[in-house]
């Protein structure tokens, strides 16, 4: 749910919540509250990262960038949409060039945990491959031995190969 959608459902809830208390409906206006303190919980702690999410999926960059925006605080976040945010911001300013915001943003993805072995592996990589890009082979060596102790799909696997034998030239 967008921030201005979240606002929209508040104001409308907060209508119904005053009707209910002036109706005697208390046990309606104790859910309606809970409902309200929900949205504004998850207007802090998740933000739009979901929606920013599924533009991503569909390459949709610009339109995750405007939502990703929209989230003012992203130390907020809960730790498990905080890694999603760092990570398509990585991606973004990577798309855009801007080498040394994309490696902050991975850095920091890194450091957060993740659900899956290959979601990690995907952040390393991407670091990894940052760090190819400015000749720092010994970094890019680290983020490898990090992602070969990690679960990952064949395609990463490929990629780390890849990546390896790039190294492998520069020793």
């Amino acid at each position: 749910m967008t921030n201005q959608a979240r606002k929209i459902v508040i104001a409308i809830a907060i209508a119904f919540l005053l009707y209910a208390i002036y109706a005697k409906h208390y046990n309606i206006a104790v859910y309606i509250f809970g409902g309200i303190a929900y949205l504004v919980w998850s207007y802090f702690k998740e933000g739009t990262v979901y929606l920013a999410t599924q533009a991503f999926h569909k390459q949709d960059y610009e339109k995750t960038k405007r939502l990703l925006a929209e989230i003012k605080n992203p130390d907020k976040l809960r730790k498990g949409r905080r890694n999603f945010y760092e990570f398509m911001m990585g991606n973004i300013a990577l798309k855009e060039e801007k080498i040394e915001e994309a490696e902050y943003h991975f850095q920091l993805a890194s450091r957060l945990p993740w659900r899956k072995d290959n979601e990690k592996g995907m952040v390393l990589i991407n670091l990894a491959n940052i760090n190819l890009r400015k000749h720092d082979y010994e970094r890019v060596q680290a983020y490898l031995d990090v992602t070969n102790k990690l679960k990952l799909t064949a395609r990463q696997v490929s990629i780390i190969e890849k990546i390896q034998n790039e190294v492998n030239k520069h020793k």
